[in-house]
């Protein structure tokens, strides 16, 4: 089997059932992403978006000349774009995303579009650990769309712990989702024109195709709603109907009611997350957010060595 089809049945096979949403990104998953970035009630991506341009000079000084910029989870690099015209001359970008056509083919459109930029794009799970070439500069990292907020607290901690040492001596520029009216999350969860319904319906396509599922996707119906004990979004899939599916040549049964959890998106006070940062391994030294408060885009410094202080630029 193919990591994704072990770790769906897996993940059927547990209780309660759930599957990482790194699995969401193959192609088709990719696009409907990029779709819902566009949406109306979907303020994220506008809003950040805002908050790169208008601080994007702020940010290259921070950030400082001949730096290697490496963004995890790239998708498009649709972000990266509203920096490199204030970057004082990349020594290289490197991409990760676990979505190979959709990485490679994003790269090829920068590089037509940035002829002087050196592009070294790397397919694979940046959770799980990928190796990437011999750094060039002072390697940034670059974090963008609140991705962070998929992980519980503890793993979120890990992965940052990680990505400190990954940019020891520099920094890590990060997009994270406020704490807001629980109103503006549903509706940017459960949007008009089912995007994001159609996003998470297709994890059941995927498993069709690459995992020999025989999933019925009208029997299935998304769910997202705000958990706020633990301020997180939660997205599932719902059976509508008792029903038996087989994944992998296993049997899974499904009683009607019974949900498979796809997705959390955590969602943070600026200081809650700078406190996060610090247990990490960073030292917090700017944040920028919107006017209505939805989201902060967070500058965290990164020691040169334990016990260092900070080096960047300011």
């Amino acid at each position: 089997m193919s990591e994704f089809a072990r770790e769906l049945v897996a993940g059927l096979a547990s209780r309660p059932r759930a599957i990482a949403p790194k699995w969401f990104y193959d192609v088709a998953g990719s696009r409907l992403f990029d779709r819902i970035c566009e949406l109306p009630e979907y303020y994220p991506t506008r809003v950040e978006l805002a908050l790169l341009e208008r601080h994007a000079s702020h940010i290259a000084d921070l950030i400082g000349p001949g730096a290697e910029i490496v963004e995890f989870g790239a998708g498009s690099a649709r972000k990266l774009r509203m920096l490199l015209d204030a970057l004082a001359s990349p020594a290289r970008y490197v991409p990760i995303d676990i979505s190979g056509e959709h990485l490679l083919q994003a790269a090829a459109a920068l590089r037509a579009d940035h002829p002087g930029l050196v592009v070294r794009p790397v397919v694979g799970d940046y959770v799980a650990g990928v190796d990437l070439p011999d750094p060039v500069g002072r390697r940034v990292g670059f974090y963008p769309g609140s991705s962070i907020g998929n992980f519980d607290p503890a793993q979120a901690q890990a992965l940052l712990r990680r990505i400190a040492a990954i940019t020891r001596g520099a920094g890590l520029l990060i997009g994270v989702d406020r704490v807001k009216d629980p109103a503006l999350l549903h509706a940017a969860y459960n949007d008009a024109a089912g995007v994001t319904a159609a996003f998470n319906l297709n994890l059941w396509a995927r498993a069709n195709i690459e995992a020999g599922a025989d999933f019925d996707l009208g029997a299935w119906h998304h769910a997202a709603f705000y958990n706020a004990p633990l301020r997180r979004i939660e997205m599932h899939l719902v059976s509508r109907r008792a029903q038996v599916v087989t994944v992998a040549g296993q049997r899974f049964e499904f009683a009607e009611g019974e949900s498979v959890h796809t997705e959390n998106s955590y969602k943070y006070a600026d200081e809650a997350f700078a406190e996060l940062a610090r247990a990490a391994g960073f030292v917090p030294r700017a944040a920028w957010t919107d006017p209505a408060r939805l989201f902060t885009l967070h500058w965290l410094a990164s020691p040169a060595r334990d016990g260092a202080g900070p080096t960047d630029p300011t």
